[in-house]
């Protein structure tokens, strides 16, 4: 590998370092090679012995064990407990074969003692935690599951059918139990029976019951029995005091389902936390894809156990985060190590933490500012380094195609030259758009200013925030915004009905995507911009901007419940999509919406129409 000094000048913080102050500060640093998963700093153990650089490969933190963030080449570690003298708050591990370079506890200290150092103490502080609080988010606990999420539908035969002909029955179409009416006496209710593989075999091996035998012989009753909202757990502990492996779920007097052992054991399994790891634990990108294929079924289970909108769109944006990482490692390890720091950006939905099942990719790449003319022949230079990460935004573009995650329609893709660009680039480009707005700068903003750096260790994220929040000191800019805060209409009829078959949908379709969140995002947007907040998320925004003043309460929660009812009826027309093995999209028919869902969304809407005409015209702080 080149000289340590050399590498590091090219990373922060040590970028801000003379050629002579870098030589001094690696003079006694010492190299480390690890394994695949092992670590180098365990949570609660020893401290910190200097300050780790990550050389080659890449490096795991986890908390409680579950991953929190991917440090790549040039990303530093062990700082915190380093300058606190405390137990490290992250177990830091090789995700693959890899090497650090640990610097004297007086060096990392007097590195991070300059004003460059500490703002990189500041930033990479409140960029874990960050990571560690939406993992937290997006990794729910399956504890809170009811049945009804889980069940399956209940398959009956009569009693006096053959008890070979109901055994043929068994097994299939993912049958594996057959539930049976008895009757009653004349003097109790009816009595419900089971029929499993099990009691087959114990009627006919044990009780000498021939297979032509009705299948009254063979069943057993009674049958415990379970109400739909009551939670997976509490269902375990009633299936296993049984001594069977399946419960009826009883809705008042109908029997609306049935549960199996295999489907209370497996629910663990199907978890979010349990999809996270898979996908960071897939071998190539075919694993990857068949894993990726699971997160529609991860979906309906979680929307139908009832978990709100926010939280759903949460988990989506985590295990998409996990995709987008994995894909990156895969095509590091193909094309070798990037000729500089650098950031994958996410934009638009993801960024927000508003994924959907009907959502394409908005991505973006950004990387160091390389040297004009390099000292070092191999250095690739501005061309080469480009060529690189022109490379690797197409091997991430590409893969999240193959895991189901289209292209979006505008070409915002990491793998196109206008979204692929160095820091001074990216900086130039934010200014441009605010001191000469025009339509394409305004485009532009409406997916840029919703950005997320979700991996790399390129620190772009504060420069391009300061200046999203000097956005409200160019006013003809803003004014612009406000145009988009207002233009896109929301998806009713003059009279205020719900309107379908507009601007080019579907006759009968309402689209919500373009008709409802598209409206409601643009509007909030537009708020925290003139409120100098830079958060991302929608719901975030609506709440610092009625803190900060610039959004009046009452309006504030009218949006907040818009956005809930919005997405609830989104995620409901993509659940039901997804469980008919159709690819979600986001036109509904307002017609077949229950009444209360039709009176909610259009309620919703006409809120955000209200909100819009409460727009006027800009003025600076």
């Amino acid at each position: 590998m080149e000289q340590l000094d050399t590498f590091l000048s090219r990373h922060a913080p040590f970028d801000a370092l003379d050629a002579h102050e870098l030589r001094e500060l690696t003079a006694g640093a010492q190299e480390h090679s690890f394994q695949a998963g092992q670590a180098v700093l365990v949570e609660d153990g020893p401290p910190a012995a200097g300050l780790w650089v990550v050389l080659t490969g890449s490096m795991e933190l986890t908390h409680e064990g579950e991953p929190v963030q991917v440090l790549e080449p040039g990303e530093c570690f062990g700082h915190p407990s380093m300058l606190s003298g405390m137990a490290p708050t992250f177990t830091v591990r090789a995700r693959e074969p890899s090497s650090c370079a640990l610097l004297s506890a007086e060096a990392g200290r007097r590195l991070l003692g300059t004003e460059t150092g500490a703002a990189y103490v500041a930033v990479s502080m409140r960029k874990r935690l960050t990571y560690t609080g939406h993992t937290v988010h997006g990794l729910l606990e399956v504890g809170t599951t009811p049945v009804s999420a889980i069940m399956r539908p209940p398959v009956f035969c009569e009693p006096d059918e053959s008890l070979r002909e109901a055994a043929s029955r068994l097994g299939r179409d993912g049958v594996s139990a057959l539930l049976v009416r008895l009757g009653g006496d004349g003097h109790s209710e009816e009595r419900l029976g089971i029929l499993t593989d099990a009691a087959v075999r114990s009627a006919v091996a044990v009780d000498g019951v021939p297979l032509d035998a009705p299948v009254r012989q063979a069943v057993r009753s009674p049958v415990p029995m379970v109400p739909p909202e009551q939670l997976a757990i509490e269902a375990t502990v009633e299936m296993l005091a049984s001594g069977g492996e399946h419960l009826a779920v009883l809705d008042g007097e109908r029997i609306c389902g049935i549960v199996a052992a295999g489907d209370l054991l497996g629910l663990d399994a199907h978890s979010p936390i349990a999809l996270r790891h898979v996908l960071l634990g897939a071998s190539g990108e075919d694993a990857l894809v068949r894993a990726a294929a699971q997160i529609p079924k991860l979906f309906v289970t979680l929307a139908r156990a009832g978990v709100p909108p926010r939280e759903l769109g949460r988990v989506l944006s985590l295990q998409h985060d996990t995709v987008v990482a994995r894909l990156i490692e895969f095509s590091i390890a193909a094309r070798g190590p990037a000729p500089v720091a650098w950031s994958w950006l996410d934009l638009g939905s993801v960024a927000r933490r508003e994924f959907t099942l009907a959502s394409d990719q908005d991505n973006a790449l950004a990387y160091a500012d390389s040297r004009s003319e390099p000292a070092d022949p191999a250095d690739a230079g501005e061309e080469g380094v480009d060529a690189y990460f022109a490379q690797l935004g197409r091997d991430v573009n590409d893969g999240l195609v193959r895991c189901g995650i289209g292209l979006d329609n505008n070409g915002v893709l990491a793998g196109n030259r206008q979204w692929r660009m160095s820091t001074r680039e990216w900086l130039s480009t934010f200014a441009s758009t605010m001191e000469e707005p025009d339509e394409s700068h305004l485009i532009r903003a409406t997916v840029s200013f919703d950005f997320r750096s979700s991996a790399g260790g390129l620190m772009i994220a504060p420069e391009l925030t300061e200046r999203v929040r000097a956005a409200r000191r160019h006013a003809q800019f803003m004014q612009l915004m406000a145009r988009t805060a207002t233009g896109y209409p929301v998806a009713l009829s003059f009279r205020g009905q719900l309107a379908s078959g507009q601007h080019g949908d579907p006759p009968g379709r309402l689209d919500l995507k373009r008709g409802a969140i598209i409206p409601l995002v643009n509007l909030v947007r537009y708020h925290a911009l003139a409120g100098g907040v830079t958060i991302s998320g929608t719901l975030d925004r609506i709440e610092a901007a009625a803190s900060v003043g610039v959004l009046e309460r009452a309006v504030a929660d009218g949006l907040r419940e818009a956005f809930d009812v919005i997405n609830g009826v989104r995620f409901e027309h993509h659940a039901a999509q997804v469980q008919a093995g159709a690819t979600p999209d986001n036109l509904i028919d307002p017609e077949q919406l229950a009444p209360i869902a039709r009176t909610e969304l259009r309620e919703a809407l006409q809120g955000v129409r209200r909100a819009q005409k409460r727009v006027g015209a800009w003025s600076p702080p």
